[in-house]
């Protein structure tokens, strides 16, 4: 029993023995941990405790500030400039720790203004100084040494102006704008040196000192990789001209990236128009001389395999349309060389047919295959009835002077319409028939729909104002003067105002006339005109004066896209004094005044592909007019004009006129020699002007009018072998008619009046130069078939100058 005890006591010691070890080690465990995190407490408080001044800082606290803290920011030196607009772009306030960063930013805030010419942030105690120094402002901009570009000129070319603040990245700005305005002109070698004049209160004179140089021409042209034509036969075909001495009256040869770039576009036009689908332009290289005085450009290109038409076929998915006729339409056949220009051509006569047709919104594209084996080219024309198109906005850009309601009301369709190309063409036609610009595009691009599109219509206008005179010596020793000045697009508003004074030995007129081609806003013409002539003895054609004062007015409206009517009226009075003691017994006979009430129409039928310069197509006219309603006098008079042309070949152009008028009395009174038709001059080249072909009195030589006459031209266009730079035009002309029936014949005897209704002709050439300061005219004519009694004209010579 005693040794059981024992073993007891002895287990109890050991466990609780073993107890206490375990109790300790987990307490310095729990000890450890506890440090620990007291340890991480004590940085986390010491991170805080850093970073809080800062903290408070920048949150702005007024309370506790350090000693690093701004109180205040002071601005010195600024004098136009409000302290509360310079403190408007520091990025800090009072009351926030100073910080270098914002320091830095601040500084580059106020410099971004351009207002201030030098920026100092200076730090004195808890104070922070901005010292600025302002721009100055320019009190004048100059300009020296500009000769070939005037001083309005080149201040639309530059930002800089009177009163604005002075800066000088804007100065370096305008030295390259004006620079690019002198390369554009082509003066490569133009220096710029911009001065500054200081002037008191902070003010300067910016004086751009300009050497213009030179205009850079272009020295040579070289192609190279051309083995079909030479280099003179593309040379022909580019814009750009080499320099020659001759060329002072062409600006081809001066040097312009633009038109180098629409160099490379025409070679590549005439590459496809000869047959050449492959050919591209691989580049095109200026190189500038050392000097700056020459440009040597090089085109290098890669003509490609020539190629010919193949097989032409159409495909439609306009239900019933006939595709037979469209063959007839097409500019080309099978085996003739290909053209681009004789396809696009296609399009658009298929186009064009198809709207008038009825298909308006009509497409038709063009589906071409190659056969590289062969070199043909088949051609597949698809044409889609297409959707229907609107227009959802024209633009009008170019018409610096013309306002934008004269182009818009010559147009067929208006925003929110319905686009064709047929309304596109006419439209077209119809602007360029104004005569206000020298050229007419309207193109197209998509609007904001997919049924929406855009028209660009630009122009570019020319001079619409002239100011002519001509002077004219004739086989009689007879001289003539005229002038007249003219403004076909008064202040833009398309009114047609023009003064004519004709000056010569036999004839003085003064005339003013004044149309307004849209009267009160409707496609509606009024005009209105005034004029007084007086006719003077000793001219020898007829032996009286002759004193004509009259006015009137007329209205004219559209009938159709093509032709046009025009009602109007006119009171004429008409005296004939100072009569030779042997003048015609026709001439006495009409001495004293008239009065005329004249009414009358007249109607204009035209059909030329072109109102300013034609080569197809056709004109009419056609006018009457009555005199007797309140007149002392009465008649009936009626004369047509008919013009067809033909284009024979390119640059020649042929054409027919015919002209022809009668006059008659209703009641069988004879007709009076001032109203009767005097012919000559311009009207029949070789005769002089005023009854230079027609009857006449055989013993006083007076011409005393006729009331019939026909008087027709076949002339035909020469292109001369001159440079196109040149501007000269040429022409030959069959001058041929009739001209007789005088009523002094009922008058007087008949064997005094010599009045043969036979066959007149006359042939000439005539010149034309468009010349620098306008065009000039000059005709040489030869009557070759006419009557002993006639008068002739060889020469005249007309010019004049646009403004």
């Amino acid at each position: 029993m005693i040794i059981r005890q024992k073993n007891l006591l002895s287990l109890r010691c050991e466990h609780t023995h073993e107890y206490n070890f375990v109790e300790s080690h987990l307490i310095k465990e729990v000890q450890q941990l506890l440090r620990m995190i007291m340890g991480g407490l004590f940085v986390f408080a010491l991170i805080i405790f850093f970073n809080m001044p800062e903290t408070l800082s920048q949150e702005n606290t007024g309370v506790g500030l350090s000693k690093d803290t701004i109180s205040q920011i002071i601005v010195q030196g600024n004098q136009r400039i409000e302290t509360e607009t310079v403190l408007s772009y520091m990025q800090f306030r009072v009351g926030q720790r100073y910080n270098a960063t914002l320091i830095d930013k601040s500084l580059k805030a106020l410099f971004a203004t351009g207002l201030f010419a030098d920026i100092n942030i200076i730090r004195q105690g808890d104070s922070l100084i901005v010292q600025i120094t302002e721009s100055p402002i320019i009190n004048r901009v100059a300009f020296e040494g500009n000769v070939a570009v005037d001083d309005s000129t080149l201040e639309s070319e530059v930002l800089l102006k009177p009163r604005s603040i002075f800066s000088r990245a804007k100065v370096q700005d305008d030295v390259q704008s004006l620079l690019t305005h002198y390369r554009r002109s082509g003066r490569f070698a133009a220096i710029i040196d911009p001065k500054i004049i200081q002037l008191p209160q902070n003010r300067v004179d910016l004086v751009f000192e300009i050497t213009e140089g030179p205009i850079t021409k272009v020295g040579a042209i070289n192609f190279v990789g051309n083995k079909v034509f030479s280099d003179s036969e593309l040379r022909s075909e580019i814009a750009t001209s080499e320099s020659a001495w001759w060329k002072f009256f062409s600006a081809s040869d001066n040097y312009d990236p633009d038109r180098l770039a629409f160099d490379r576009e025409l070679l590549r036009r005439f590459y496809l128009n000869n047959g050449y689908a492959d050919f591209r332009v691989i580049s095109a290289v200026a190189e500038l001389t050392p000097s700056g005085e020459f440009f040597f450009i090089t085109f290098t290109v890669e003509e490609g395999e020539v190629y010919t038409f193949g097989e032409v076929s159409f495909e439609s998915n306009i239900e019933g349309y006939n595709l037979e006729h469209l063959y007839e339409q097409v500019s080309f056949q099978t085996g003739e060389l290909y053209d681009a220009a004789k396809l696009e051509e296609t399009i658009n006569t298929l186009t064009y047919s198809a709207g008038v047709e009825g298909y308006a919104f009509a497409v038709v594209t063009p589906r071409v295959s190659r056969d590289e084996k062969n070199r043909i080219i088949n051609v597949v024309f698809e044409l889609d009835k297409g959707r229907r198109i609107y227009v959802e906005r024209i633009n009008i850009n170019g018409n610096t002077r013309t306002l934008d309601r004269v182009i818009r009301r010559q147009l067929r369709f208006a925003e929110g319409d319905a686009f064709s190309r047929v309304l596109s063409s006419n439209s077209q036609r119809n602007i360029r028939s104004l005569g206000y610009f020298s050229a007419v595009e309207l193109s197209e691009e998509p609007g904001t729909a997919e049924d929406q599109t855009i028209v660009d219509i630009s122009v570019q206008e020319q001079s619409t104002g002239r100011l002519s005179f001509g002077v004219g010596v004739s086989s009689a020793d007879d001289f003539i003067f005229d002038t007249s000045l003219s403004e076909r697009n008064f202040l833009g508003r398309g009114q047609i105002v023009s003064l004519g004074l004709n000056y010569g030995r036999r004839r003085q007129t003064l005339d003013f006339q004044f149309t307004e081609p849209y009267f009160l806003d409707r496609n509606l013409s009024f005009g209105s005109n005034v004029y007084i002539t007086e006719i003077d003895s000793d001219s020898g054609t007829s032996s009286y004066d002759q004193r004509s004062l009259g006015g009137g007015f007329t209205l004219g409206f559209p009938l159709t896209e093509h032709s046009r009517l025009s009602l109007n009226t006119s009171y004429i009075n008409s005296r004939i004094f100072n009569v030779a003691s042997n003048a015609s017994l026709a001439v006495q006979n009409a001495t004293g005044s008239t009065d005329r009430l004249v009414l009358g129409y007249s109607y204009i039928l035209d059909k030329r592909d072109d109102p300013i310069l034609p080569t197809s197509g056709w004109a009419f006219s056609w006018n009457q007019s009555y005199a007797g309603f309140l007149s002392s006098i009465d008649y009936l008079r009626q004369d047509f004009v008919f013009r067809q042309y033909y284009e024979v070949s390119e640059g020649w152009i042929a054409s027919l006129r015919l002209t022809g008028g009668y006059i008659d009395s209703l009641t069988g009174e004879p007709i009076r020699i001032n109203d009767s038709f005097f012919r000559g001059g311009v009207t029949f080249r070789g005769f002089r002007r005023s009854g230079g072909v027609g009857p006449r009195d055989s013993f006083s030589d007076d011409a005393v009018g006729a009331k019939l006459y026909n008087i027709n031209t076949i002339d035909v266009s020469i292109p001369l072998p001159l440079p196109e730079e040149f501007g000269f035009n040429g022409s030959v002309f069959v001058d041929f008619g009739w001209v007789g029936k005088s009523d002094a014949e009922s008058v007087l005897n008949q064997q005094e009046i010599r009045d043969d209704l036979k066959f007149r002709a006359s042939a000439g050439t005539s010149f034309f130069w468009e010349s620098p300061i306008g065009p000039v005219r000059f005709d040489i004519a030869e009557a070759f078939i006419k009557e002993d009694y006639d008068r002739t004209r060889l020469f005249r010579f007309s010019a004049g100058t646009q403004f």
